[in-house]
């Protein structure tokens, strides 16, 4: 054997060995920026007796929409303008920033899971027709994988199962705490916020994988 032949041959046994436990397509990402979900009686108080909100963009999970309508959102130290509606209306109203918004506005926003908002800080919410100001709801969202239970007997996960996750490329790694959510009104997909993202240099097109 040629040492150009050896070369080639470790040169596949190498590129073999890196891509070993990423023989399935990963899961796809979805990256959220700061975000409001409002309850029917604060969409009144913001928009006015009646208002209906207008949907934008259908987003990845089935029947959750961007709406036209942003709010202000303000804290104690400071204010942040366009923090998009998202629909439709909840029971309670839920603010999602980033944790570098935190510094901006003010407030100590624990990370937490989707609708957990109980002792958490309150904003002034501002709209076009009026001012709410919340007591509770201020969450920095914990990143989270939604799936149908198909998806989590594949992966051998069960809800609220605790995973870490493998990102590919020039600024990867791996990301721990990410819960499992499980529900067949779900689409597989991995929820991550900018500044995660960001960090890892990741984008709406990339996969990443179960460790």
């Amino acid at each position: 054997m040629t040492k150009s032949t050896e070369f080639a041959k470790l040169f596949v046994d190498i590129l073999a060995a890196d891509l070993d436990g990423q023989s399935d397509e990963g899961i796809p990402l979805g990256i959220s920026n700061r975000h409001i979900h409002l309850s029917e009686l604060d969409i009144v108080q913001l928009f006015g007796q009646g208002y209906q909100l207008t949907p934008l963009k259908e987003l990845s999970q089935p029947g959750q929409y961007a709406c036209k309508e942003t709010v202000l959102i303000a804290g104690a130290k400071g204010a942040i303008e366009k923090v998009r509606v998202l629909g439709p209306a909840r029971v309670e109203t839920q603010v999602e920033i980033l944790a570098g918004d935190c510094f901006k506005l003010g407030v100590k926003a624990p990370v937490r899971q989707s609708g957990e908002i109980d002792q958490t800080p309150g904003l002034t919410i501002i709209g076009s027709k009026g001012t709410i100001i919340l007591k509770r709801g201020t969450i920095i969202a914990q990143r989270h994988i939604h799936m149908t239970r198909s998806d989590a007997k594949h992966y051998g996960l069960a809800d609220q199962q605790e995973v870490s996750l493998r990102l590919v490329g020039g600024r990867g790694g791996v990301l721990e705490n990410v819960v499992v959510r499980v529900s067949d009104s779900f689409r597989l997909e991995c929820h991550l916020d900018t500044e995660e993202a960001n960090a890892m240099g990741l984008s709406s097109k990339s996969r990443v994988y179960i460790n």
